[in-house]
């Protein structure tokens, strides 16, 4: 993005009288859940769809109170665990398998995101979260606690090598329901999954490191350059390089 364009796109962001707009949006949207908190975990805001499930009568109720004040313990620790673990890496949770409570108050599964707030001088001060409810999964048995572990694992340990068939045990389904549970809720096989997880990380070593891209690689999880290369130009059109000094001149 060339100068100009950065401006006034900065121009406009700063006349804004109401820089939390995307709380209208998502109060028409009763499957999705958006929240931000501060850096102690207290929600700044949420969607009235959340303010609803968690009892209270208007998502002005939430202001100020935390997770564990709103939500079962079980639910409101996950949540913390994945906040703190934002706010130590400053990496955004990407696609998530959570527990949530659904409209009738009984619980379900959402896929969340969520991603670091920064002030002026580029420090972390809270974060926004987004989570999509998976009605049809939850209520068809394809998400239960085993498969989000092996999800998690999967997020977690994306750069080493990783068995689909150890992942379908982790999460105590043969092989082929776990890949038909990975293309219901992701739109991905486990390998693509694993795949995309390990471009995304490439991707953002790429803008913000130094890094040699043969090193880049390895830490991602690829077996050499070439490896990440052929996989990164199929996704992206783009090889390593040509991808680092376009996104870098924005």
């Amino acid at each position: 993005m060339d100068s100009t364009l950065k401006a006034w796109r900065e121009d406009f962001v700063s006349c804004l009288a109401q820089p939390l707009f995307v709380e209208a949006l998502f109060d028409r949207m009763p499957d999705m859940v958006f929240s931000v908190k501060d850096r102690a975990g207290r929600y700044i805001t949420m969607s009235q769809a959340c303010a609803e499930r968690c009892g209270l009568a208007g998502k002005h109720e939430a202001v100020g109170r935390t997770a564990h004040e709103l939500f079962p313990p079980h639910m409101a620790d996950r949540y913390a665990e994945q906040d703190e673990q934002l706010f130590r890496t400053g990496l955004p949770i990407v696609d998530n398998l959570d527990l949530t409570l659904f409209n009738n108050r009984e619980p379900g599964w959402c896929l969340s995101n969520k991603t670091p707030l920064l002030d002026a001088q580029g420090s972390i001060i809270g974060l926004a979260c987004l989570s999509r409810d998976l009605l049809e999964p939850s209520r068809a048995g394809i998400v239960d606690a085993r498969m989000a572990e092996a999800v998690d694992h999967m997020l977690a340990c994306y750069a080493q090598p990783q068995s689909v068939e150890a992942l379908a045990e982790m999460a105590g389904i043969s092989l082929a329901q776990f890949e038909r549970r990975m293309k219901k809720i992701f739109q991905l096989s486990a390998g693509q999954f694993l795949t995309k997880l390990r471009i995304d990380a490439a991707a953002r070593l790429l803008a913000q490191s130094q890094a040699a891209i043969s090193d880049i690689a390895l830490d991602c999880g690829f077996c050499d350059q070439s490896a990440l290369s052929k996989q990164f130009r199929q996704l992206t059109g783009m090889t390593p390089r040509d991808y680092r000094l376009w996104v870098r001149r924005g």
